[in-house]
């Protein structure tokens, strides 16, 4: 029936229905909590629909009362859905983390705002330490989720560059004094960002109230035309330290645009990510060649040509630029670590069948090596086949057998043979990776 010819009340109930389908994508996408400004004004514009939903007379008419019905469970839902992305345990745990963060720059950003730029290992430390937790959040692949996670780790990565930069040793900073007179004003203009630095720091961990962005960015802005006024009278070296100082104040000023970064879909959606996309090209090729090695009737076969395919899928993923991305890094080491371990597993097969020609004396001790070897090869197929988690019998029967391997190794008494001594080095460590390259495989981790 055409809109003009419905009774007002269905016509006013498609009106509100759109109104608020149209609020809809800031619901699904919403990366807040429960105390931000934006949700309460979704609540407030949700809750107002609502409202008005309930205020649509149905005059007893069936199909309005239907109608209304259908647009008020609409809303709801989308209510439901904001209060559940507010309060989303994952989203509760990135914010944990978060705190975290602003309590290692509340006790460590102080000397900056004397006008130095000294920092401890701990903050470093502390700082790659949030980083690393935040990968390992896990979203579900939930658009709220992603984009709280890249929008935090952003603003802590910025917060590790600015570290980074402090603890790079510039030769030609500072001049002395004396040098020129316009060389105590940059000196002063220098002293003034390392404060800036310390004030960037704590914006972007959201624990400087007395300052905002845009401030910043105006007092920046103003000591860049305080030095391009400078008469440094065609001195080289002093026109090069002006320009350092300048490029340290542009470097500050890129981390001004963070907010409006973390909006964008491709930056938080790393599915869509090219880096990404060729990570899992590698990984889909590996998988191949894994299946390949796995299933071959003769395995002496294959090994030759999928090493050297192999190979080629490190030099692959060395290609593949992460940035400073820490999700994309750690997607290329999994895959990298993937590949190599696929490397160890034909190596160790080879070392075997050649050893079957062996027909020389050798040391006890380092036929007891080999023995666990053979052990080991069989033990790193099954992992490679395995694809379960870790409530599964098989992991655990795996991680057992494992253990068992390791301990035998330390019973191996190499006598003081050194070739004895190595191999069984070798070989723990090769059953240490297997055991690494298991629980990596079962940790359910996602970029």
């Amino acid at each position: 029936m055409e809109m003009g010819n419905q009774h007002p009340s269905l016509r006013r109930l498609q009106e509100i229905q759109k109104e608020v389908k149209g609020v809809e994508p800031q619901v699904v996408g919403f990366s807040g909590l429960a105390n931000d400004k934006n949700y309460k004004k979704l609540e407030r514009v949700l809750t107002k629909q609502l409202f008005e939903i309930d205020s649509v007379d149905t005059e007893g008419r069936g199909d309005v009362q239907q109608a209304r019905k259908r647009a008020a469970q609409e809303t709801e839902r989308l209510l439901k859905e904001l209060e559940q992305n507010a309060n989303h345990p994952r989203r509760l745990e990135i914010e944990t983390i978060f705190k975290e963060a602003q309590a290692l720059v509340k006790e460590e950003v102080a000397p900056f705002h004397s006008g130095g730029n000294s920092i401890t290992d701990e903050f470093e430390e502390g700082i790659q330490d949030v980083i690393l937790r935040l990968t390992h959040v896990k979203t579900g692949g939930k658009i709220s989720l992603r984009k709280a996670r890249y929008h935090t780790l952003t603003r802590v990565c910025a917060v590790q560059e600015i570290l980074e930069g402090c603890m790079k040793q510039q030769p030609s900073l500072p001049l002395s004094d004396g040098a020129h007179p316009s060389v105590a004003k940059i000196n002063s203009v220098m002293s003034e960002v390392n404060k800036a630095r310390g004030t960037l720091i704590a914006l972007l961990v959201g624990v400087n109230n007395g300052e905002t962005c845009r401030h910043l960015s105006c007092v920046l802005s103003g000591l860049t035309a305080d030095l391009d006024a400078l008469d440094v009278c065609g001195r080289p070296e002093i026109r090069n330290y002006r320009k350092e100082v300048v490029e340290e104040i542009n470097k500050l000023l890129k981390y001004l645009d963070l907010e409006e970064e973390a909006d964008t879909t491709y930056a938080f959606d790393l599915g869509q990510n090219q880096s990404i996309l060729r990570i899992e090209a590698v990984r889909k090729k590996t998988r191949a060649v894994r299946n390949e090695l796995l299933q071959a009737q003769n395995p002496a076969d294959p090994y030759l040509g999928s090493k050297s395919e192999l190979q080629g899928l490190i030099g692959q993923l060395d290609e593949v630029s992460a940035g400073k991305n820490p999700c994309i890094r750690e997607a290329r080491r999994r895959a990298v670590v993937e590949v190599q371990t696929l490397i160890t597993y034909v190596d160790l097969k080879e070392s075997l069948a050649e050893r079957q020609t062996f027909a020389g004396e050798e040391h006890p001790s380092l036929r007891a090596v080999w023995s666990v070897l053979g052990s080991l090869a069989a033990i790193q197929g099954e992992v490679l086949s395995f694809d379960g988690n870790r409530t599964d019998k098989n992991y655990i029967r795996l991680e057992e057998l494992l253990t068992k391997q390791l301990l035998a190794l330390d019973a191996v008494d190499p006598q003081g043979e050194e070739k004895c001594k190595a191999a069984r080095k070798q070989a723990v460590k090769l059953a240490q990776n297997i055991l690494s390259y298991l629980d990596m495989k079962t940790d359910e981790w996602e970029y």
